[in-house]
């Protein structure tokens, strides 16, 4: 008696356990923080930031990118968390956030050809919104993680490059 009392006590642990690991999955995925605003519309971002580059003659990066996607926040950390990274962004570019989960943005995407790369994407445009790369981010990575060197090596590339 004894036995199956414990065996049933396992059973209906194993079977709450079972039932809780999709509730815990789904907390983990929404416990990052949201980077990008799913609400904006990303011509009106790139308008805003049209004007702040003009002034601080800085050029843009559009990272077009989603919320649950684990490779947008590794590079907005490393965009973050790098020295050198970070402070290039910071002296030669003006760094616009796109959602695009779910079709959002799609026609804005598609303008820089963004739409033909996986996530995140990112596109360089002049101070005058000239086009001047778009960039598959998966050419950047090393192993599970962004190479900051090849990051950093193509910031320093398209800086070079301000109108």
């Amino acid at each position: 008696m004894k036995n199956k009392t414990i065996a049933r006590a396992l059973f209906s642990a194993l079977i709450l356990f079972t039932l809780a690991s999709p509730f815990r999955a789904q907390a983990a995925e929404t416990a990052r923080p949201a980077i990008y605003d799913e609400s904006a519309d990303g011509q009106k971002q790139l308008t805003a930031a049209l004007e702040q580059a003009k002034k601080d003659n800085k050029i843009i990066l559009l990272q077009f990118g989603a919320n649950w996607c684990g490779w947008c926040h590794k590079l907005h950390n490393l965009f973050d968390t790098d020295q050198a990274i970070h402070s290039k962004l910071q002296k030669n570019y003006v760094v616009v956030m796109v959602d695009v989960n779910k079709g959002h943005n799609s026609d804005f995407a598609a303008k820089y050809g963004a739409d033909k790369h996986g996530l995140p994407c990112i596109v360089i445009l002049d101070s005058s919104g000239k086009h001047l790369t778009t960039k598959d981010t998966g050419e950047l990575e090393e192993g599970d993680h962004h190479s900051p060197d090849k990051v950093l090596a193509f910031l320093n590339q398209w800086s070079l490059k301000k109108s």
